[in-house]
């Protein structure tokens, strides 16, 4: 009876739809429109979700030409990178890991028109070996970055114009450091020329001598190789280094390295037979973006007089 019932409402509706007057008919056609725009709308919410999706399978999959179409050519991230510099990175990450996987969270999805703005929580995990001598150890790297894809429709395809990476951090980590809790503190934002802080601390067991360096590099292509100068960190294994961003422009690097030692004594009857061995080894490298000088920006003195007047 209940279906029966719905049935014929709908035949009246469409009765009705059929002997509206012009006003009504007006009415129909905006909503009719409205409709259509509504399911546009939600169509380019789903493509724009697959465009994220995709660039996550095809990197997965390393899908090198599927994952190159993905991008406008025009492609430029915050880091001032052109799409050719992005994918030599891209090719370079794979040869140097090839067992990484990534894992990408969308955020949100805001779309104006046929720009729209995705942010993202993106997370990667591989493995590496490097041969120390006649010693093969294996190294862990973790990378976690928030992100926000700027999205251009291109006909009937969304395209990745632009990236701005807000915010990532990267581990590397071999040995007994795997196993530690290990955190570089660095502001996510500074002003160029200005002073910031970065600071080293590590969670390693009492039995252990912790060494590290914190050092700054500029973001560029190909990366340099910053110095080391290894520290013995204080008793509570921290290590705060101050900087002065650049006024280049140019996005930073915080990179710092660990060193975890250990002490065996072999010879228990001569205690001055000590072994000291590296147990441990970690990079941890964070991103600083660097906020660019506007010298067009001016503001005007004013001050009241005591009738509550503003003077220049």
């Amino acid at each position: 009876m209940k279906k029966r019932l719905f049935l014929t409402l709908i035949f009246s509706l469409l009765l009705f739809s059929g002997s509206t007057q012009p006003s009504d008919a007006k009415f129909l056609d905006a909503t009719r429109t409205a409709i259509a725009q509504a399911r546009m709308v939600n169509a380019d919410f789903k493509a724009i979700q697959n465009v994220i999706k995709s660039q996550n399978t095809f990197c997965n999959k390393r899908d090198y030409d599927g994952l190159f179409a993905l991008y406008k050519s025009e492609f430029i991230n915050n880091d001032g990178f052109s799409k050719d510099v992005y994918f030599r990175l891209v090719k370079d990450t794979w040869k140097n890991y090839p067992d990484i996987t990534y894992k990408t969270e969308i955020l949100s999805i805001n779309l104006q028109n046929n720009y729209a703005t995705v942010e993202t929580r993106e997370t990667a995990i591989a493995t590496t070996t490097e041969d120390l001598g006649e010693v093969e150890i294996v190294g862990e790297l973790r990378g976690v970055g928030h992100s926000v894809y700027y999205l251009e429709k291109v006909g009937k395809n969304w395209k990745i114009a632009s990236e701005n990476i807000l915010d990532e951090t990267t581990t590397l980590t071999y040995g007994d450091a795997r196993f530690l809790d290990i955190q570089l503190n660095s502001p996510e934002l500074v002003g160029a020329g200005k002073s910031y802080s970065a600071t080293l601390s590590v969670n390693a067991p009492s039995d252990t001598v912790v060494v590290g360096s914190i050092g700054q590099e500029q973001i560029t292509y190909p990366q340099k190789n910053p110095e080391d100068v290894y520290r013995k960190l204080a008793d509570d294994n921290t290590l705060e280094r101050v900087f002065t961003a650049n006024k280049d422009n140019i996005n930073e690097y915080n990179i710092a390295s660990v060193g975890i030692t250990r002490a065996e004594f072999p010879d228990e009857d001569n205690p001055r037979n000590i072994k000291i061995y590296m147990s441990g080894i970690a990079f941890i490298v964070t991103r600083v973006n660097v906020v660019p000088v506007n010298n067009f920006v001016t503001l005007e003195d004013k001050t009241e007089d005591k009738d509550g007047q503003k003077d220049k």
